[in-house]
């Protein structure tokens, strides 16, 4: 589709005979020298990738050798670039992680969360628990960046952007985007969240998909995460979310992952091929939805895996449990 200014619709609403509500949104592929192969919407829209670009931030942890200082496993590289529920699974390994680098959940900047699993978030609720920083969604990556803190003996407050750890980060980030990002803003777990065009992040995303192809420490670097999150998909999302149950329905390797406001990333390095979306206006049922129907267009996965139909085409009930519409993407987009 040939690039435009605005956003175009991506995704319906629909109840009886009317799409009721209507999300648009930015979308783009592209291969393994960056070019873009195909788009909807405006390439050059200027975004934060929020949570997607998590891979981008763990990038320093592995090149500069940390990972390695730190006998990082492969769950431990998944959890650095992950958005998780703060399960037990997750918390636990969050917290043996912590206690193998010598700190405490105390040293963690990201703010408390109760879990996001439901079972243990009713249990603290019956419990009267305060939430905690293990179960951030985002204590997997602050972890990896007390990990980089203790490695280059840097000082404790790591989401300074003027940090050694934030500087490092910015200089991969502007590296594999290939542009100059015009500034940042402060994310939800209080690190700062560089930004980029769409172009930009698909081109670091199919940097991402092609690095096996090459050998600097960079690319080597970022083969280690893909493998790491296609290798672990709960630990980088949970049951029932998205990234890791679209992971599952793959038919190729593929790595997914959703960032707050409508934000999502594909990597595909059997292809060296990258995908980044945006919905305009943040809705996470939209951006499902849209990633769902761009991996369908891609043959990355089939319409009709009841994993892929949840997010592609989910049903919509009211109260008395009669489906009474659908989200969907919009015909002829994709």
């Amino acid at each position: 589709m040939r690039a435009q200014t605005n956003p175009v619709e991506m995704v319906e609403v629909v109840r009886g005979p009317l799409a009721e509500s209507r999300h648009s949104g930015h979308a783009v592929i592209c291969d393994a020298s960056g070019e873009i192969m195909d788009c909807w919407g405006n390439p050059e829209e200027v975004i934060l990738p929020r949570s997607s670009a998590k891979m981008l931030q763990a990038l320093p942890l592995v090149a500069s050798g940390a990972a390695d200082a730190a006998s990082l496993s492969t769950e431990r590289l998944a959890l650095a670039c992950a958005s998780h529920q703060g399960a037990p699974l997750h918390n636990q390994a969050v917290a043996a992680w912590l206690a193998d680098i010598g700190r405490s959940e105390s040293d963690l900047i990201c703010g408390p969360e109760p879990s996001r699993d439901k079972d243990l978030r009713l249990s603290m609720i019956r419990d009267r628990e305060d939430p905690r920083r293990i179960m951030n969604n985002c204590s997997g990556k602050h972890t990896g960046f007390l990990t980089l803190t203790k490695h280059l003996r840097a000082g404790p407050d790591y989401c300074c952007p003027d940090h050694a750890v934030q500087r490092a980060i910015r200089s991969v980030f502007e590296e594999v985007t290939g542009e100059t990002s015009p500034g940042y803003g402060i994310d939800g777990c209080s690190a700062p969240n560089f930004a980029t065009t769409m172009h930009g992040m698909a081109r670091a995303m199919a940097f991402f998909g092609s690095a096996e192809t090459r050998g600097d420490v960079l690319s080597k670097s970022a083969t280690r995460l893909t493998q790491a999150m296609i290798a672990h998909p709960a630990h980088v999302a949970g049951e029932g979310r998205a990234c890791t149950l679209l992971m599952r329905a793959a038919k190729e390797p593929v790595a997914i992952k959703t960032g707050a406001e409508g934000y999502f990333i594909a990597i595909l390095p059997e292809r060296g091929q990258g995908v980044s979306l945006k919905i305009a206006d943040g809705a996470t049922r939209a951006s499902d939805c849209a990633i769902a129907a761009l991996l369908v267009r891609l043959g990355v996965v089939d319409a009709e895996h009841p994993d892929v139909k949840r997010f592609l085409n989910p049903a919509i009930h009211n109260f008395a449990g009669t489906v009474t519409g659908e989200i969907r993407p919009k015909v002829g987009v994709f």
